[in-house]
């Protein structure tokens, strides 16, 4: 263990840093309390939020664990784990000047989070804006100040207008610098010419005499027909690349949103405005569209080629994405994200109810609610903020130790008579480091990309400039122990933790490059030590250019989960 008595050299370094990780940990329960779950890694931890209200919609207070009854696949499970109704946590202590962290009470300190997520990929051009309109009205009038909410926008890439705060004022300022965006993904109303009127066009009929003009019309009619046809198959091979490209676009920002509110406690709300989802979490038991309905009825040769290539698409789609998109709603199941969809095309007197189904099954996969065709959107997004505050809690041990990747049942109930109870549907039982193709260090590479910092495994970092670490820049990591996994050993407790660090330059050029890896096994009062202080790790890097940043990561090499911090490097 001569990395730990090296490591625990420099820990003067980090001194004011670990006083204050002691100050803010919690405390532990009274004997024979359930206890809150912790932000502890655990493979095997289901975590269910259950929103639990009166009929009037009002919440319940007051319930402990026995009021709550969980089942899987029909079967009760043990409830372990149990927290109250997020409150606010109060603001912690200010870090010293160059130390940085992605802790859950430094990301969010001020009672339950919501993140506003706009979408430019999925919403026609036009009603952007009156979705923008709809949320700004909501800041000015509904907002409750000890809440906290971010800003999210949907344009291509995930991107923040605002972190989260719980200023109004703020909020209201950045919704004011969205902007509607003709996204060349974005669902289009427009089509090619098509029909009689485009056959019968008279400027591309040539002059002719009387008795040849009739058969030449037919024929140049006939090739003109041919022609848009083609066209037209040709466009609906250009939706289908922009639809692919919409599913793909949306996982990357769905996984991205476990990523950086994974490893913050409890319930967190995903406002979703958009126009339409373009994915199901459960394939194989979604609704058939309307499209795919058409193509397996018996009208096939009364129907158009535009209208065969929208139903074998659907069709196709249905399963193109399958595994990514069970691997994207395990994420987002353990993550404990909720996601109210707001259609943001408002009241709509089109036939078409397919994105209104896809919106209110993500809901219901992932215990949010959807709002939909509803003129006052804004009240959808009021409504999530009154279910965060009537939210509690439970998580069990499956008694079916096997992740088999399988979709399982959740259904919980609550001794109480008169009330409602709104949660999540199910998990899929997968571990991503089983699945085929897992790369942990893809998985770094993805993390480091967030536009905010990964909160998975939560940990402190202070940068020293080379200035004052002859010549060198120095970085210590400081990790919270109880966000990392642990198997039981023949020598103790056995940890698996990789630790990165690459620097930046202004131009977003790559420069040094540094990792080193933690694999052994610890007594239990070593352990003991690291979990009350947490994992001390420091290294050292060549210095980067002026003005550069350095992207810190931190990885649990059992489950691959990652955090990460980006810190400015001063010379």
């Amino acid at each position: 263990m001569s990395w730990l008595r090296l490591s625990l050299l420099r820990f003067g370094l980090m001194i004011a840093v670990m006083s204050l990780v002691v100050s803010l940990r919690a405390q532990a329960p009274s004997p024979g309390e359930v206890p809150p779950p912790t932000i502890r890694v655990s493979t095997h931890l289901v975590l269910v939020d259950v929103v639990v209200t009166d009929k009037q919609g009002k919440a319940i207070p007051g319930l402990r664990p026995e009021d709550f009854v969980v089942e899987e696949n029909g079967k009760p499970q043990k409830i372990s784990t149990f927290a109250t109704p997020a409150e606010n946590a109060g603001t912690p202590p200010a870090l010293p000047p160059g130390v940085y962290s992605n802790r859950p009470e430094y990301r969010s300190h001020g009672g339950p989070v919501t993140v506003l997520l706009l979408d430019a990929i999925n919403t026609p051009f036009k009603d952007q804006a009156y979705a923008r309109n709809q949320m700004l009205k909501f800041v000015k009038e509904n907002f409750k100040p000890d809440s906290r909410m971010a800003v999210l926008t949907l344009t291509g890439s995930l991107n923040v207008l605002q972190d989260l705060t719980s200023d109004p004022q703020i909020l209201y300022t950045a919704l004011q610098r969205f902007r509607p965006l003709q996204n060349e993904f974005t669902p289009s109303s427009a089509s090619l010419p098509s029909g009689p009127a485009a056959a019968n066009d008279a400027s591309v009929v040539p002059p002719s005499d009387a008795a040849t003009s009739g058969a030449v019309g037919s024929f140049v009619s006939g090739q003109i027909s041919g022609v848009t046809l083609e066209l037209q198959e040709f466009a609906d091979l250009a939706e289908g690349y922009a639809q692919d490209q919409r599913i793909y676009l949306t996982l990357n920002a769905l996984n991205s949103l476990s990523r950086i509110l994974g490893g913050i406690p409890g319930r967190k709300n995903v406002i979703w405005v958009t126009g339409d989802v373009p994915i199901s979490l459960i394939p194989e038991d979604r609704t058939v569209t309307q499209a795919e309905l058409a193509e397996d009825l018996p009208s096939l040769n009364t129907r158009r080629a535009d209208q065969h290539a929208s139903g074998n698409y659907a069709a196709t789609a249905r399963g193109l994405h399958a595994q990514e998109i069970r691997e994207t709603a395990a994420r987002l199941s353990s993550s404990q994200i909720a996601i109210y969809p707001v259609d943001a095309r408002g009241l709509t007197l089109s036939t078409d109810t397919d994105p209104q189904e896809s919106m209110r099954e993500i809901a219901r996969e992932t215990g949010g609610r959807a709002y939909v065709n509803q003129n006052e959107i804004k009240i959808g997004v009021e409504r999530a903020f009154q279910d965060q505050v009537a939210a509690y809690t439970v998580g069990y041990y499956p008694d079916n130790k096997k992740y088999d990747g399988k979709y399982r049942n959740i259904k919980v109930k609550v001794k109480r008579d008169g009330i409602d109870v709104q949660n999540r549907r199910g998990y899929f039982a997968i571990d991503p480091t089983q699945t085929k193709g897992y790369d942990p260090q893809q998985e770094v590479a993805k993390a480091t990309t967030d536009v905010v910092s990964s909160t998975l495994v939560a940990f402190t970092a202070q940068v020293v400039p080379a200035s004052a670490n002859k010549g060198k820049v120095g970085v210590t990591f400081l990790v919270d122990a109880s966000s990392l996994s642990v198997e039981d050993s023949s020598g103790g407790k056995h940890l698996n933790v990789v630790f990165y660090a690459t620097t930046f330059a202004p131009d977003g050029k790559m420069g040094t490059s540094v990792s080193k890896k933690v694999d052994q096994s610890f007594d239990d009062k070593t352990y003991q030590q690291i979990l009350q202080h947490g994992l001390l790790l420091h290294m050292d890097m060549d210095p980067p250019p002026p003005n550069s940043n350095v992207h810190l990561a931190v990885q649990d090499g059992r489950t691959g989960l990652v955090g990460t911090i980006k810190a400015p490097v001063s010379q």
